[in-house]
């Protein structure tokens, strides 16, 4: 067991979980599959503004890439914990790999442009709760936080990093290079991947693996909602992010909207409110991994709700670009440390055999959140003004943080 002594901080941080061989391979695996992601982001959204010349067309693909995690969340959370793990994130980035190398050759095309980002994301839908639902496996409980700060990170970073660099390489050589960035980012994800450590499963898991017991397929997925539903800890989190969705779907995707209608300012200044949110969702599990090792607390979960409500409000209030920056670099903190709290309570306490289900339920809730606030928060923001998005989604938050009280409660038994 180790002490409590001054070494504790050092045996619980990021240098000890890159000391283990499974998590290195999981988090390279990740981060060079984000290089690509991010790559593939930027190309896609000049490309299909090229093809269509509009901003609705822009907002077509992201609804190309929410409808399949709709559909299809459900049927992989099964397949997730059914099948060995790092077999479906492999065969997953192969697809996607497949995928992303065709687009140069549909380029010309929006609809089979459209049609081949769904296709990547509905591979995404199968890899990213295969790859939260091994991490567990992978590393001790109470090193979780430090697991998915040094991944979330790495995401964050990538994103800051090579966003701008796509852009100008966009610029000087086409989209295509990108796509074929994406491409082979997704084959070194998978070559990564093949000696990923295949963690044993509990026998609650080996015993409704495969064969003829796929016939129970739907009522297998339904175990996820059970699950949660019955844990007032985990349904109390359900409905704050779903309250969190409504607000934060609004929210980001019309700050751009924010930035030149309320503060009044030049395209620049949203390249400072994106790069303040950047800087504070860097920051974030920096600090986490200094102050917490728990991941099960609820406060600690809940609390970056509160944070982040408190500065929609405020950028409902203030009209300056610097006090804006300076309050979106909080949100990015308390965005970033929300996502490793919320990843590793999941991770810490559901069992193993439904872990995979947990998350793709968790996975819908958000993205219908999302549609429904970019919906709602377009027409409050036509009809009534940016401020009373902010406004809304401030309250939203702070609505999600008051369920804390309902989440230290018992844990249910595992949903089969």
């Amino acid at each position: 067991m180790v002490s409590s002594g001054p070494s504790r901080p050092r045996t619980h941080g990021l240098r000890a979980v890159f000391a283990l061989p499974g998590y290195r391979r999981l988090w390279a695996a990740r981060t060079v599959s984000q290089w690509g992601d991010v790559a593939a982001t930027v190309a896609l959204g000049l490309l299909v503004f090229d093809l269509t010349g509009s901003g609705l067309g822009v907002v077509g693909v992201v609804a190309a890439e929410i409808v399949p995690v709709l559909l299809l969340a459900p049927v992989a959370g099964v397949v997730v914990d059914r099948l060995p793990r790092r077999t479906v994130m492999i065969a997953a980035d192969i697809v996607r790999a497949v995928l992303a190398g065709s687009l140069p050759l549909v380029a010309d095309h929006v609809g089979a442009v459209y049609a081949v980002a769904a296709a990547m994301s509905a591979a995404s839908v199968f890899f990213n709760p295969a790859a939260g639902a091994v991490l567990p496996n992978l590393v001790d409980r109470d090193r979780l936080i430090a697991a998915n700060s040094g991944i979330w990170t790495a995401a964050v970073l990538s994103q800051i990093a090579l966003a701008p660099v796509t852009g100008l390489l966009v610029t000087v050589a086409g989209v295509n290079v990108a796509f074929w960035i994406n491409a082979v980012s997704y084959l070194q994800s998978a070559v990564l991947l093949l000696r990923l450590p295949e963690p044993a499963r509990s026998p609650g898991v080996k015993a409704e693996s495969m064969g003829g017991r796929w016939r129970g397929r739907w009522t297998a997925a339904a175990a996820g909602v059970r699950h949660i539903t019955a844990d007032r800890r985990l349904a109390a989190l359900a409905i704050a992010q779903t309250l969190a969705a409504l607000s934060a779907g609004a929210t980001s995707a019309l700050l751009v909207v924010y930035v030149r209608d309320h503060l009044h300012a030049p395209p620049a200044g949203y390249g400072i409110a994106i790069g303040a949110i950047g800087v504070g969702a860097v920051l974030g599990p920096l600090v986490l991994v200094r102050l917490i090792r728990d991941p099960t607390r609820a406060g600690w979960v809940f609390g970056p709700y509160a944070l982040r409500g408190g500065v929609d409000l405020t950028l409902a209030a203030v009209s300056t670009v610097p006090a804006a920056a300076g309050a979106l670099a909080v949100y990015g903190l308390g965005t970033s440390t929300g996502a490793v709290t919320f990843n590793s309570l999941l991770q810490g306490t559901v069992p193993d055999a439904v872990r995979g289900r947990v998350m793709a339920t968790f996975d819908i809730t958000w993205q219908m959140g999302r549609l429904a606030s970019l919906g709602i928060g377009a027409v409050l923001a036509d009809q009534i003004g940016i401020q009373a998005v902010y406004v809304l989604g401030g309250v939203l938050l702070l609505l999600a943080a008051a369920l804390a009280p309902l989440a230290r409660a018992q844990t249910a038994r595992p949903a089969a």
